[in-house]
């Protein structure tokens, strides 16, 4: 007889702990432990029978795995928290006894652990960590605008607004902004960096308040953490365009190389000041490393070549590549050649960074920031922007736009007429470029608009692109036509001049007969006219066919005919996905007819502000 199996010690009973015995087991607070958790990136699960991990029991409990808690045990910051927890004791029990020195010695001697392996054991290669870089930047972002607060350590708020910036001055250098758009949350913002897309959200320079039923320790545990991969990140980002890390400022101005000598501490706080105001170069190091400009462009070329010549791939899908690739380079010179100037109540970081980002050379009023560039007089200034519906002063050399502008042509890829966003206009809606609308779905008038416009320029494009051989071939058909409608106008004239030399010859023979003999004919005449009279065929009204109505009929038909063919198991299913498009279909119709009722509503204005006028 073999062994009898206990009861819960084996299969799901053992694969599954709960949160209290795990804590137990590695001999750590609740606190450490969870922050351990998000540290390496182990999370609850939710076991499949929850009788069997209970052991019997059907309470609900935070269940990890066991194979994770044992994967936790080996971690060496596990005895950094042990000697914290030894510190902490320490420091308590000498400022009970004022031993003052004690407890300064103990400060300078704090316990402290680094998050390095744990980065490199995360994510083993570099894109790796560029897939997962989204939540980092969005989270950063969001700490940078905090306030100083007793939750949150003094030294992370500046951290992240120090690692935000050196990112998005990588994203000016690279000239890899791809979209953006302005929502109530904030500022979303998407990249695209060695083949992956990012997207991360900055929010608005307003008044936060930070909620009470927040737990910003959770939140501090994984800012600890994506601050140590946004270091590396940046590192790896920065060497890769042979830009010097940290940032430094290619060329700086005489009074700040002034004050750096009366004092070198303020003078780094400037240069802080002027690499996060977006609107400068930054300098690169001086080695032989090939940069990624033409050398790229003529290795992707000589690519291409050695495809083509191996057979590997057609001329048309590397002609189609070549030509996504020359559509890519004007889209990063977008702005290039333009010379904008911000007001004073335009929100100065985002615009500016959009603007560097496509080649635009962006400055503001020196007496509010740092780093400007140039003055409002400079008359060589192309655009600025202005979120007034007036101006004290204007300069006709220059255009004036609503901010708007800049974020529209952006995602349109093309700069788009500045007659929309004059200040004081009303602006046109500004649509999400990372929506894309399926069939069946509201598209809204503007995107429609552009959508057909694009495709106008398309045909355009290829009507252009017509050889000359076809122009050829055309014009000689035309020659041959004009010259085939000649021959037929002789041969119609021949056979007018046939008829009528028969007509001369019977009023002849006519001339020549007698009376009865010409009734006769009369007769012959009149008989021979009803035949052709009877045997003539009248033109008809042409019945008019709608060839889209006919189409949806037989498509209603046979879709009748497969709902019959439904087998009952499926048929639930089926009406619960037509229930769904039909609800899809309700709310189209409801977006439609409130654009409607806002359109109206905008003639309406417009006709009472005529009138007044």
């Amino acid at each position: 007889m073999g062994k009898e199996k206990k009861k819960f010690k084996s299969g799901i009973a053992t694969s599954y702990i709960t949160r209290a015995s795990a804590v137990k087991r590695l001999q750590l607070n609740l606190v450490n432990f969870r922050r351990l958790c998000i540290l390496k990136g182990i999370y609850p699960v939710e076991p499949k029978s929850i009788k069997k991990a209970g052991k019997g029991q059907r309470v609900h409990r935070t269940y990890f795995r066991f194979k994770d808690i044992q994967f936790l045990a080996h971690e060496p910051i596990v005895r950094k928290f042990r000697e914290h927890k030894v510190f902490v004791r320490k420091v308590r029990k000498a400022k009970a006894k004022k031993e003052w020195d004690s407890v300064n010695r103990l400060y300078r001697n704090e316990p402290k652990y680094r998050l390095d392996h744990i980065v490199r054991e995360r994510y083993p290669t570099f894109v790796d960590a560029l897939r997962d870089i989204d939540d980092p930047l969005t989270l950063c972002s969001l700490f940078s605008t905090f306030r100083k607060n007793a939750k949150v350590q003094s030294e992370v708020i500046p951290l992240c607004r120090r690692l935000i910036v050196e990112f998005m001055n990588y994203v000016i250098a690279s000239r890899s902004l791809q979209k953006v758009f302005l929502s109530i949350k904030g500022i979303y913002f998407q990249v695209e960096v060695q083949g992956q897309t990012i997207t991360w959200i900055i929010p608005y320079n307003f008044g936060y308040q930070v909620p009470g039923d927040v737990d910003l320790k959770i939140m501090s545990t994984f800012t600890e953490f994506y601050t140590t991969l946004l270091g590396f990140i940046n590192f790896k980002l920065y060497h890769s365009l042979n830009l010097r890390y940290p940032p430094q400022l290619s060329v700086l101005g005489p009074s700040t190389k002034s004050e750096a000598e009366q004092d070198q501490e303020q003078d780094e706080e400037m240069a802080e000041d002027l690499i996060s105001s977006f609107a400068h170069d930054l300098s690169k190091v001086d080695h032989g490393v090939r940069s990624d400009g033409e050398d790229d462009e003529e290795h992707d070329e000589d690519q291409e070549e050695v495809l083509i010549a191996g057979g590997t791939v057609d001329e048309e899908t590397v002609k189609k590549a070549r030509e996504e690739r020359e559509k890519t380079k004007r889209f990063k010179k977008l702005f290039e050649g333009c010379k904008f100037f911000l007001s004073r109540e335009v929100p100065r970081e985002a615009i500016t960074f959009v603007i560097r980002c496509f080649g635009g050379r962006v400055s503001w009023d020196k007496t509010m920031y740092m780093g400007a560039t140039y003055d409002v007089d400079d008359e060589s200034i192309t655009h600025q922007i202005v979120d007034r519906p007036q101006q004290e002063k204007q300069f006709l050399s220059r255009y004036y736009v609503q901010p708007q502008w800049v974020f529209d042509s952006v995602n349109a890829r093309t700069l788009l007429p500045m007659e929309d966003y004059f200040p004081g206009a009303s602006l046109p809606p500004h649509l999400s470029p990372f929506v894309e609308e399926k069939e069946g779905e509201y598209l809204p008038p503007e995107r429609m608009a552009s959508l057909t416009k694009a495709e106008d320029n398309k045909d355009e494009e290829e009507d252009e692109g017509k050889s000359g051989e076809e122009e050829e071939e055309e014009e000689i058909i035309g020659e041959s036509e004009n010259e085939d409608d000649l021959d037929k106008e002789n041969d119609d004239d021949d056979e007018d001049d046939d008829d009528d030399d028969e007509d001369d010859e019977e009023e002849r023979a006519e001339h020549t007969l007698g009376e009865v003999e010409k009734r006769r004919l009369q007769q012959l005449r009149k008989e021979k006219e009803k035949q052709i009279s009877k045997l003539k065929v009248t033109e008809g009204a042409v019945e008019m066919v709608d060839a889209s109505f006919e189409a949806q009929k037989t498509a209603r038909q046979e879709r009748r005919l497969q709902e019959m063919m439904i087998p009952k198991k499926r048929k639930r299913l089926y009406e619960r996905l037509m229930k769904k498009k039909k609800e899809k279909a309700k709310e189209v119709r409801k977006l439609k007819e409130k654009r409607l009722k806002h359109d109206m509503e905008q003639k309406a204005k417009k006709k009472k502000v005529k009138a007044g006028k």
